[in-house]
């Protein structure tokens, strides 16, 4: 403790001595530990954002899928179609017949498109849409601020209306009441224009997902494929299985279901997929994870730059105070303490821009947080991780500065000018 509180009363009086030079090490370690601590807290606050609307929108809900998007790779499309191209489409049918199961509380046909809409004049482009079967608000965290879902009757009648989020709304009608009023659709693609009647004003629930898209238009599923001519090449069944059964119980059933519906044999693989929440999160969890890899890379370039200026000022560092060196040695100073003198300074200048670098991260996940749809929060591992960068960037990058000061000969290093 001794050499301890020594080595630091000497870095610190060289730190002082020389502040301008010192400031910018300082700096320069400070940057690579802010993008570590901002990135940590950005990528975690997404993950607990989507991990808590997943559990609030039911964690015992799944789909079916014409295949399994999280298991698809770049190299399936490679090589002309992907295998999973033939795979057949989810059809109305087996929806219907998924709802008939004692299991199941809802079976949702749902496809997803874009379309542009427009009310006396004024448009609004690239509107999110999604082509769903009545019962869709127990699949969508949520509630109705004016008007209602459209019916079983409504999408069985291919009628067309028309649920908006509040913020489309607000955009297409202002303050006037939107429930009655007519909009018009445009496929740009198939070149179709129907006016749609509002029956409906919904409002997420907040979280990530509703925070990125604000301009989104639920449909019945028939008038968004028989009106606006939308393909179902790609729709869903979203189940939401009964409170009293698990999910795995309600996943046997659906299988066996479509299964049976499909003429597959025992030895037959399904050709459609089931999907729960945890798959779905295991894919976002492998993204994040290459995302944040990526930018861990680029930070600890920022904490190299910085572990280089601690190397030149600790040989200037050594070259000042070659006299002070020789006198210490004379003295009796061992090799071991000018070597631990100098690596404490090295670690001393790190750990200052480990401090700066945590309230300059702190400040850019608040100010993330604050400004845009992510959120940010700071976790325990994050302040780990820099601070144990910032000290072993210290302790390399300081120890060949101090190797060389503590093999000065006394003699040599006395007569130095």
């Amino acid at each position: 403790m001794a050499a301890l509180n020594e080595g630091l009363r000497i870095a610190f009086e060289a730190i002082r001595t020389n502040t301008i030079r010192s400031m910018l090490t300082i700096l320069g370690v400070a940057v690579g530990v802010s993008v570590v601590v901002a990135l940590a807290a950005v990528i975690t606050g997404i993950r607990t954002s989507v991990m808590e609307a997943f559990e609030a929108s039911g964690p015992n809900n799944f789909m079916v899928t014409r295949f399994d998007f999280t298991a698809v790779r770049i190299s399936d499309v490679g090589n002309g179609r992907p295998p999973w191209w033939n795979k057949p489409e989810i059809e109305p049918e087996e929806a219907r017949a998924l709802m008939n199961l004692p299991t199941v509380d809802e079976a949702l046909y749902t496809f997803q498109f874009s379309t542009d809409m427009s009310f006396e004049g004024h448009q609004v482009r690239g509107v999110q849409s999604t082509g769903y079967s009545s019962g869709w608000p127990k699949y969508t965290l949520g509630d109705f601020i004016a008007g209602r879902d459209f019916t079983p009757a409504e999408v069985d009648q291919n009628r067309s209306v028309v649920v908006l989020s509040s913020e489309l709304a607000t955009e297409l009608f202002g303050q006037r009441d939107p429930i009655g009023r007519r909009v018009r659709m445009l496929n740009r693609w198939r070149g179709t224009q129907e006016p749609f009647s509002v029956v409906g004003i919904f409002e997420n629930e907040p979280n990530v997902f509703s925070d990125a898209v604000e301009h989104w238009a639920i449909f019945p599923w028939t008038a968004a494929n028989r009106r606006l001519r939308q393909s179902t090449s790609q729709a869903q069944i979203m189940i939401v299985p009964i409170d009293s059964v698990s999910m795995e119980r309600a996943q046997d059933e659906v299988i066996a279901t479509i299964r049976g519906m499909r003429g597959l044999g025992p030895r037959d693989e399904n050709n459609f997929a089931v999907l729960g929440s945890a798959q779905i999160l295991d894919l976002f969890n492998q993204l994040t994870a290459v995302f944040f890899l990526v930018m861990f890379a680029l930070s600890s370039a920022g904490l190299l730059v910085g572990g280089v200026g601690v190397i030149g000022i600790m040989l200037i560092s050594v070259t000042e105070r070659t006299r002070e060196i020789g006198v210490r040695k004379a003295v009796g100073a061992t090799r071991r303490e000018i070597l631990w003198q100098f690596l404490v300074e090295a670690s001393a200048l790190t750990a200052m821009g480990a401090g700066v670098g945590m309230f300059m991260g702190w400040g850019l996940a608040t100010g993330i947080a604050t400004w845009t749809p992510l959120p940010a929060k700071i976790p325990v591992w994050a302040v780990g991780t820099a601070l144990g960068m910032a000290s072993l960037t210290g302790m390399l990058f300081g120890l060949l500065p101090a190797i060389r000061a503590s093999r000065l000969e006394p003699v040599a290093a006395l007569r130095f000018e």
